[in-house]
């Protein structure tokens, strides 16, 4: 009996080709995968929410929050690089904040896309206390 290696036909098939990730595609599984950490408020410096917040309510710009905001990579063949600035809460742990999304991004990242990350670096941008308002929510007149 013999066995069927694909070399008859050049290769297994997983061989055949190639496979290319776009940037973006890292940067929504990273940006998904930090905001599911609990405590992570929100991505993007409060300038960058602003003007995501003013974009979402112009018509025909897109529906939904921007999954990649406060999130940038660099991506090659087979490693990756994360920058992501984040917002938390008030009164949970930064550093375990921080700890949770780098283990949550990378192991995101490394099964959906393939890619070895290198690192995650992240920026703690803001602290959302609890009685901010959002940027995106509007104080109304008359109560």
């Amino acid at each position: 009996m013999t066995e069927n290696t694909g070399a008859r036909y050049g290769g297994a098939p997983a061989s055949r080709g190639r496979t290319t990730v776009a940037d973006v595609v890292v940067e929504k599984i990273a940006g998904m995968a930090a905001r599911d950490v609990r405590g992570v408020h929100a991505l993007g410096s409060g300038f960058a929410r602003s003007m995501g917040t003013m974009r979402e309510r112009m018509p025909g710009a897109g529906s939904g929050k921007s999954a990649t905001r406060g999130v940038s990579v660099e991506v090659g063949e087979k490693q990756a690089a994360i920058d992501l600035e984040i917002v938390v809460d008030y009164g949970v742990s930064i550093t375990d904040v921080a700890g949770e999304v780098r283990e949550n991004v990378i192991s995101a990242v490394e099964r959906m896309a393939g890619r070895e990350v290198v690192e995650v670096n992240i920026v703690v941008s803001d602290v959302k206390l609890p009685d901010e308002e959002d940027e995106g929510e509007e104080r109304q007149r008359i109560q």
